[in-house]
């Protein structure tokens, strides 16, 4: 019953609207966060790379590069979600989404799906090109899936919120700077938690990044520093969670018809 109230073509619709944006400019929104990646790459193997050759036993570039693929992701997903609403905002076509006889479920459904697509575009992209210079590969497809999929869906759902209580593109941007970036940072993206003393490392393993990108790691060389099952129920919940509070937002039109 639920199913059949659901107006799929208007949540398809505004879904290809949101995927043709990303990619009528793909050379900004896909192919200048590889770059960026492969830079960070290049500097910490040139600066630690001859210092530091393994780290856990994995190779120090292959685990570096399982992190940046994931960062990358993440942070395309939530760029995605929070700019497009924004922007709507900003030029004052939000209206567009509200006339049209889409509910909140729609809304959530095309604005999530499409950080998501652009997330697993930018891990594709990133993944091929970093393959050039380090010999990476899958220890486990189906955790690979798992983890960018629902990675990409908590940043997505992340970048939706901030566009919802957002007014300005400062605030955006100061939710990326105080928020995003961070959490990812401080996430093991470029380190092993295992390597802090241990308050540290049980506050790190707090901090929903840390199992997105350990999952992800494990995908890829079958290391990993926390506990999976731990992580998969943590990452679904905040998902489940976020979804809610994004529905019931948009639903009441919280900062969005006024």
């Amino acid at each position: 019953m639920f199913c059949s109230r659901i107006n799929w073509f208007g949540a398809f619709t505004l879904l290809k609207k949101e995927v043709r944006r990303f990619l009528k400019v793909y050379h900004q929104t896909l192919f200048s966060p590889v770059i960026n990646i492969v830079l960070f790459l290049a500097v910490f193997s040139l600066s630690v790379g001859n210092h530091l050759t393994e780290i856990n036993g994995v190779p120090f570039a292959v685990f570096m590069s399982a992190g940046l693929i994931m960062m990358a992701a993440m942070q395309n997903s939530f760029a995605n979600s929070s700019s497009s609403f924004v922007m709507g905002k900003v030029m004052g076509h939000v209206v567009d989404y509200l006339i049209p006889p889409l509910g909140a479920f729609e809304l959530w459904m095309a604005f999530t799906m499409g950080a998501i697509l652009r997330g697993i575009c930018v891990a594709i992209v990133a993944f091929l090109t970093i393959l050039c210079f380090v010999p990476i590969s899958f220890y486990s497809i189906p955790h690979a899936i798992f983890y960018l999929f629902f990675a990409c869906m908590f940043l997505g759902q992340l970048g939706v919120l901030c566009g919802v209580i957002s007014e300005t593109f400062d605030h955006m941007s100061a939710m990326t700077s105080y928020v995003i970036t961070p959490l990812t940072f401080l996430s093991g993206t470029f380190y092993s938690t295992n390597s802090l003393p241990e308050f540290w490392r049980n506050i790190s393993h707090f901090n929903p990044f840390f199992y997105m990108i350990d999952g992800f790691r494990y995908a890829m060389t079958g290391h990993n520093d926390g506990a999976l099952l731990t992580g998969m129920i943590y990452i679904l919940i905040i998902n489940l969670i976020l979804a809610v509070v994004l529905i019931t937002l948009i639903k009441r039109g919280y900062r969005i018809k006024n």
